[in-house]
């Protein structure tokens, strides 16, 4: 039997489902769902947001009740409820922005999209651009059911659930990449092709603007990379963040129901994703909730190898996961987990602990750099 970490119910529409946003996680072994009273820099104007979905979604009736997520660090997210219905809200954080960061409009049209072609996604309701209702553009989503687990264990679970979880997990991924972007409207939702390239320069331009301290690992992954870039220029809709703490499961099946933070998704290399996902297999539970340290085989947690040869198997690929694939993710990651930092000690993150979080950048550019070593630095 597996108990449910992070599963809550409310009543809702008829349309309505339970809905929790995550994002890059604190460092702790709690729930994903939990809510606190938003810190002074996320507090907004909540009669005014009240006032403003009553207009526009017709069972939003009564008095509002706000909270702000717990957990996630990028763009903060409300659950908002009224009398008879409740939601999510989503919005960009205060303060100065990188140019391309913090896309809600984006994260808006790609979950349209793929709630259309019954991919797990929260259904979304409404996208709001005009800045005085709370300061920056918002959408509102569904709220939905299930357990989201910041501990990628899955504690509570047995080992037969949670083999089944990973592996279900693995072929939701797949499916993501079965669509193709132009048949669901999302043709033009990023640059076709060269996708590794692209995001080294992203990430790596990233991290020089607004690093927070001296990693020598990152400085030698920005020289390797360019020369050991991953094959292959295949184009689908990559979620960019896709990890145990970015999706919710079914409050007693093994199965995804929701998938969250499309922040930094486009159009992308299927197999980045994958390694994406699999960075947990060369990170401790203390470096982002890695599993490298914990007894897999008792837990039921399947292999690497198995995971990647599940997706590949699922997806119909003929190729897989190499070490520069690897090696690309966890940068890219290090650099996306920096930038967390910065934006915690700029006092503008979604959640107050994401100095802490950050920090652990330090720990993906040293498993990177493990990597490269393994292989003779060639």
């Amino acid at each position: 039997m597996c108990f449910p970490v992070a599963a809550f119910r409310l009543i809702l529409p008829a349309t309505h489902a339970n809905q929790r946003h995550a994002e890059p996680a604190p460092m702790s072994n709690t729930d994903g769902t939990g809510t606190i009273a938003p810190s002074d820099a996320l507090k907004i104007d909540e009669g005014r947001l009240a006032e403003y979905l009553r207009g526009v979604l017709p069972a939003a009736a009564g008095a509002m009740r706000l909270k702000l997520f717990s957990h996630g660090q990028s763009n903060p997210t409300y659950f908002v409820e009224f009398d008879d219905a409740a939601y999510v809200v989503r919005k960009q954080p205060p303060g100065e922005l990188l140019p391309s960061a913090h896309a809600v409009d984006r994260e808006h049209r790609v979950q349209k999209a793929l709630h259309a072609q019954g991919f797990p996604v929260a259904r979304q309701f409404h996208y709001c651009d005009d800045r005085s209702v709370v300061g920056t553009p918002f959408y509102v989503m569904e709220k939905m059911e299930g357990r989201v687990f910041t501990d990628s264990s899955l504690p509570g679970c047995s080992p037969e659930e949670r083999r089944a979880m990973y592996l279900n997990m693995t072929e939701t991924l797949a499916l993501l990449h079965s669509y193709d972007p132009e048949a669901i409207g999302l043709g033009d939702y990023g640059r076709p092709g060269s996708y590794y390239e692209r995001q080294f320069r992203r990430w790596s331009r990233n991290f020089l603007e607004t690093k927070t301290q001296d990693i020598p690992e990152m400085d030698k992954l920005i020289e390797w990379l360019p020369q050991h870039m991953p094959a292959g220029d295949e184009s689908r809709i990559a979620h960019g963040d896709y990890r145990v703490g970015n999706v919710m499961f079914h409050p007693t099946e093994p199965r995804v129901v929701a998938v969250f933070d499309w922040e930094i998704s486009t159009l992308g290399h299927p197999l980045s994703d994958l390694a994406y996902l699999c960075i947990l297999y060369f990170t401790r539970s203390d470096e982002f909730f890695g599993i490298r340290d914990k007894d897999r085989a008792a837990l039921g947690i399947p292999p690497y190898e198995e995971i990647i040869e599940h997706y590949r198997i699922s997806a119909g690929r003929p190729d897989t996961v190499t070490d520069a694939h690897m090696v690309h993710a966890m940068f890219r990651f290090a650099a996306i987990l920096d930038g967390v930092r910065a934006r915690g000690l700029a006092g503008n993150a979604a959640s107050e602990d994401a100095a802490e979080v950050g920090a652990q950048g330090l720990a993906l550019a040293r498993r990177a750099w493990e990597v490269v070593e393994a292989r003779g630095g060639a």
